[in-house]
């Protein structure tokens, strides 16, 4: 059975990869393209439609103001790109948002940031899939029927390629990314040069259709929120701007440079394919209504509701159909590639928060084993519990994206407003020491950049707050702050046990213990019993003695004679229980010992059996491991095992260690520092 479980272990990760290979594992930009900007290019399948569809509220009339939203977004893009462009050369060890915050605002506003990442990428993963799952459900009634189930099953399947490692990851995700970007900026252009060059009217499936305005007579006030709530779910096309900054160490050398030219490369690609899509939408006429209120409110040229069996097509889908025509090959590969990138824009997730556990771990406010490198080179333990919470939260919310996407951008839009003030202290205290007028003129070039990067992140961050913590955006937080106490108490144990563990000193002799007192516990005479008496002696304490319960007087009686007949040459203790209890007589002898002599030590020595298969382990060992248990509370007294190995143990002999992912393993600065890998 365990080599079955090892064989499916190599099939489905691979073999495991020396530390020396690490190098072979960073990627060159053309890989690191798709696997870091697969969130924030995929954006764009779902970002112009959000926006028509929060206008649709207040009617058709209020597209009009589509194109400034869209132009308001792109802003804001372009911002963000070029604030984290200064961010990968000044902070390039792969602490992104974290670190500046951590260096320039404290540990505090670090923790904030770190706290609003995990959620954030735990509800990439949610949403890119969920997304994906609708896409496909649309024209697969299995999938549609059985949503949660489906969306966990793709996650498993991205989990189990990130446990392969960077580069697989990144080659198995290449094909379709680069797929998604030609065949959507192919769209783009055919379309524009249709419309501008050719002339031609441009027409999609909903062009004739009306929406019932669930508002109506809004007075300024409302129509603003309106608006403002339309470019805070059109700004879900920033998010996984920042995964770049969180994976400059995965680069190759140069690793700034080529991290600022990867971030410039998608900052492009996605604003061409975001203004694109939404200018060739409204070109076309597309409509489209909230999907709880599509069969009633969107209504057909004769002005009749479409009815529950229409489906509304994404915006995507729609200009494909427009500039394509409906089931042509075009249209089909663009509506394959978008549902496909749609849940590669997972992958985003998987390569930041892994990284970011890491880097917590390393600075105590995370378990150490998420600092720890798996098989393949990656962060395993990172990977296993971001897919655990994505899964958890498809189940919980029934893989709805309407409702995820509520908790959506919150903290990414927290991150990135603190990350760009951190920015902002970093160059102010930069130029405080620099003097040569080249690099202060970059600095304060830098700094602007920076400032009004969070201006500009910090007053959309007030608008997604405003427009979407009632309907949702109050669980991230709530789950924010949660995160960030969780992180405190596991950093307060940490530095606890430091304190404790603290040598206060110089070496002194006397804190050596007076004697060793050894007692070899005995249930009755057989081979392991004189192993453990034999290697008791071997060990010379101060004292020994064999100490066994008598629960039966006769088997008592008939234990000390043959104790004397073969003549061992340790005496035998009998430790009466009327009550046929084992572990307290024992315990109490130990604490009997320890009273006599605060200073001594007692060394218990148990025999314990080594068995092979898993069902032995219910049938042996069990009064020794609860005494185990019970005697490691007790100061000033040592538990020492002695195995005897059975014959069914034989079959594990020769089996290679069976790791955890990421178990049991130096932190990646060790292997890092061994091979003399470059990663600041």
């Amino acid at each position: 059975m365990a080599k079955v479980t090892d064989l499916l272990k190599r099939v489905l990760v691979g073999r495991a990869l020396r530390s020396g290979q690490l190098h072979e594992q960073l990627l060159p930009k053309r890989i690191a393209l798709p696997v870091f900007a697969s969130d924030a290019l995929s954006s764009v399948a779902y970002a112009p439609q959000e926006i028509l569809v929060i206008l649709s509220l207040a009617g058709v009339s209020f597209y009009t103001y589509s194109p400034w939203i869209a132009l308001a977004v792109v802003v804001v893009m372009l911002t963000v790109v070029a604030s984290y462009r200064q961010n990968v050369h000044a902070y390039p060890s792969g602490g992104g948002d974290y670190e500046v915050a951590t260096t320039n605002l404290g540990r505090n506003a670090g923790l904030t940031v770190a706290s609003a990442l995990m959620v954030d990428y735990v509800l990439t993963v949610a949403v890119s899939v969920a997304n994906g799952v609708d896409y496909v459900g649309a024209t697969i009634p299995f999938v549609g029927e059985h949503k949660p189930a489906v969306a966990i099953a793709i996650v498993v399947l991205l989990t189990v390629v990130n446990l392969r490692g960077l580069r697989e990851s990144g080659v198995a995700f290449a094909i379709p990314t680069y797929a998604f970007m030609v065949a959507v900026i192919g769209l783009v252009a055919w379309g524009g040069f249709r419309l501008l060059v050719l002339g031609d009217e441009l027409r999609a499936p909903s062009a004739g259709f009306g929406i019932v305005p669930e508002q109506t007579n809004l007075t300024a006030f409302a129509a603003a929120f309106l608006v403002l709530r339309a470019f805070s779910s059109g700004c879900a096309a920033l998010t996984g701007v920042e995964a770049i900054s969180n994976g400059v160490p995965a680069f190759r050398k140069p690793k700034s440079r080529n991290a600022a030219t990867t971030l410039l490369m998608m900052g492009v690609v996605a604003i061409t394919m975001f203004g694109g899509i939404i200018a060739l939408g409204l070109a076309s006429g597309v409509k489209v209504a909230e999907p709880s209120v599509v069969a009633t409110d969107l209504l057909k040229p004769d002005g009749t509701p479409v009815g529950p069996g229409y489906y509304q097509q994404p915006i995507i889908a729609q200009v494909a159909d427009a500039v394509f025509g409906g089931g042509s090959a075009a249209f089909v590969v663009i509506s394959a590639v978008t549902a496909l990138i749609l849940f590669l824009a997972a992958n985003t997730a998987f390569n930041g928060f892994p990284v970011l556990g890491s880097i917590l771990a390393q600075d105590r406010y995370l378990p150490r084993q998420l600092h720890t490198r798996g098989d393949r080179l990656a962060f395993s333990n990172g990977i296993v519990i971001l897919a655990a919470a994505a899964c958890l939260l498809l189940w919980g919310f029934n893989a709805d994206v309407s409702r995820l996407l509520n908790l959506y951008i919150v903290g990414v839009f927290v991150s990135f407003t603190l990350s760009q003030t951190g920015m902002v202290i970093h160059w102010t205290r930069h130029l405080r020491t620099e003097t040569d007028p080249g690099a202060r003129h970059r600095m304060h070039r830098s700094r602007a950049i920076n400032f009004f990067g969070g201006i500009m992140t910090g007053l959309v961050l007030i608008v997604v707050l405003l427009t979407k913590f009632l309907v949702g955006a109050w669980i991230v937080c709530l789950a924010m702050p949660i995160l960030f106490l969780m992180m405190k108490g596991i950093r307060r144990h940490y530095d606890n046990v430091a304190a404790e563990l603290e040598l206060t000193g110089e070496y002194d002799a006397s804190m050596l213990p007076a004697r060793n007192h050894a007692i070899v516990l005995v249930s009755k005479i057989h081979k392991p019993t004189l192993r453990a008496l034999a290697y008791a002696r071997a060990t010379r304490p101060s004292t020994l003695e064999a100490v066994t319960v008598g629960v039966d007087d006769e088997e008592s009686r008939q234990l000390q004679e043959e104790w004397e007949r073969r003549g061992i040459p340790v005496p035998l203790k009998m430790l009466h229980s009327p009550y046929r209890e084992i572990t307290q007589p024992i315990l109490d002898y130990v604490k009997t010992l320890r009273r006599r002599s605060p200073r001594d030590v007692v060394t218990v020595f148990i025999p314990e059996y080594v068995v092979g298969h898993w069902w032995e382990h219910l049938l042996h060992n069990q009064s020794a491991l609860r005494l185990k248990a019970r005697l490691l509370f007790k100061p000033g007294v040592m538990v020492t095992s002695v195995p005897w190995q059975l014959h069914s143990s034989d079959r594990l002999k020769g089996r290679p260690e069976p790791f955890a992912a990421g178990s049991v393993r130096r932190s990646w600065q060790d292997v890092v520092k061994d091979q003399g890998i470059e990663t600041r």
